[in-house]
């Protein structure tokens, strides 16, 4: 297990893009009815999207896009045989009152991150006292970086500083969220799924205001256990035309649903569909898609890359992540 830990920039113009995007992470989301908020997702799909990069530009972005010198820590676990390829970044607020949990998704060149999602066999997770079926790869990714992760955020609990952990902050952490995109936004939904109903990880799971989610394929079994509806009513998934992940793992392999409200990107910007995504049935057809076929019409993996997704969230009216005029 390798944890590093940065401390982000402090203002520099043209940022941040967002002025009060930690207050605004406080006032949003405080119930599960709350409504999707368009600059935390900008906000929040930058962190996925840029998670697949080394800690220091993690830092830098979440410090631009509005959370300034904000304390950044990577929790990293590789295990080559046993497909093991986790990374998780948490970014804390310089007054410690907000967290953002950030998952790393599918490494493009890592041929073992891609055989542990293809490790689409039947395994289960507890959740409020019910199991629940979900893929073994994704699992067992989440599960790996799971207990160092909590104990970063139980020392946010405590108004410790995650750069410097015996250094203590002006608040302890107020509001949680997390996030992710491809294979770390199933990796954000499986770790709060973890902790719901879960007595030790009670006051965390308080303070999760909710889950954004870029790209995201299937990640759990049916019929869903109530603990999962709940975090389903604070779960935004995020899906751009022409991305066929969120129709994957192939049913042939294992049958899985959606949890959670589905945003898609279209002319009139994001609006939320009446239904999930459908799951595509078959291998074959799954290649189709991955390789820009029309099994479901036009479709590429060049559609799912992140910097597909942080361009479609970018608000017209702000510089983006960049410092470049839209």
């Amino acid at each position: 297990m390798r944890i590093e830990r940065t401390r982000g920039p402090a203002r520099l113009a043209p940022f941040p893009v967002h002025e009060g995007l930690v207050e605004r992470l406080l006032a949003a989301h405080a119930s599960p009815e709350s409504p999707r908020d368009e600059i935390l997702a900008h906000a929040l799909g930058c962190c996925a999207g840029y998670a697949y990069a080394d800690l220091d530009t993690v830092a830098t972005i979440a410090s631009r896009v509005g959370l300034e010198e904000c304390a950044g820590v990577r929790v990293t676990q590789v295990v080559d045989a046993m497909l093991v390829f986790s990374t998780a970044y948490l970014l804390q607020s310089r007054c410690g009152r907000v967290v953002i949990l950030c998952y790393r998704g599918t490494e493009p060149s890592n041929l073992g991150n891609w055989l542990g999602d293809a490790d689409v066999g039947a395994t289960s997770m507890a959740v409020g006292g019910a199991r629940l079926r979900v893929p073994a790869g994704f699992h067992r990714n989440v599960r790996a970086t799971r207990w160092s992760v909590l104990q970063e955020l139980g020392a946010a609990l405590e108004g410790r500083s995650l750069f410097d952990p015996a250094a203590r902050v002006d608040h302890p952490m107020e509001a949680l969220y997390v996030t992710g995109h491809s294979l770390g936004g199933a990796m954000a939904v499986l770790f709060a799924l973890s902790i719901m109903e879960t007595p030790e990880c009670r006051a965390i799971a308080e303070r999760l205001r909710a889950v954004y989610t870029f790209g995201q394929p299937l990640t759990t079994g049916a019929p869903l256990p109530a603990a999962a509806k709940e975090l389903g009513r604070r779960l935004h998934r995020h899906i751009l035309p022409g991305d066929p992940v969120p129709a994957l793992p192939p049913a042939s392999w294992c049958r899985l649903a959606h949890l959670g409200r589905e945003w898609r990107f279209g002319d009139g910007g994001w609006t939320e569909a009446s239904a999930p995504v459908a799951q595509l049935k078959s291998v074959p057809r799954a290649l189709l898609a991955l390789a820009g076929g029309k099994s479901r019409g036009p479709s590429s993996a060049r559609e799912h890359a992140p910097d597909r997704y942080v361009a479609a969230l970018q608000p017209k009216d702000r510089v983006t992540e960049l410092g470049d005029e839209v």
